[in-house]
C-alpha cells in the first residue's frame, strides 16, 4: 500500500485508506479515483495518500539482502541474531513479490 503524492494520482487508483480531513471522512476505503475526485483531493491541500497496490522497492533485492547481511555480520554469535535475520529476510523477500 504505497503512499502517492496527490500529484502522481491516475484516474482508476483505489484508495487503500479512508481520506480524513480533520474528523471528517470525506472518501471512503476502496474509493475508485476519477479526475473529478483527483481534482477535489488537490484543492485540499492533501500532500499524499494511500493507494491499493504494491509498493514499489527504492533498491533492488540482491542490493537489499547484501544490506542486510552487512548489518548481521559481526552479531550471528549472540543469542537470537541469525533467528531475526531470518524474519528480516523474509520480510524484505515478501516486499519484492
Amino acid at each position: 500500500m504505497p503512499g502517492v503524492s496527490v500529484d502522481s494520482l491516475q484516474p482508476g487508483m483505489i484508495l487503500a485508506k479512508p481520506l480524513s480531513k480533520g474528523t471528517m471522512v470525506i472518501m471512503g476505503e476502496g474509493t475508485v479515483l476519477s479526475e473529478a475526485l483527483i481534482s477535489r483531493i488537490a484543492g485540499m491541500g492533501i500532500e499524499r495518500i494511500f493507494i491499493d497496490g504494491p509498493s514499489e522497492q527504492p533498491i533492488p533485492i540482491e542490493e537489499a539482502l547484501a544490506a542486510l547481511d552487512a548489518r548481521f555480520r559481526g552479531v550471528l554469535d549472540k543469542p537470537h541474531m541469525s533467528e531475526i535475520k531470518k524474519i528480516v529476510k523474509e520480510h524484505i523477500e515478501g516486499l519484492y513479490v
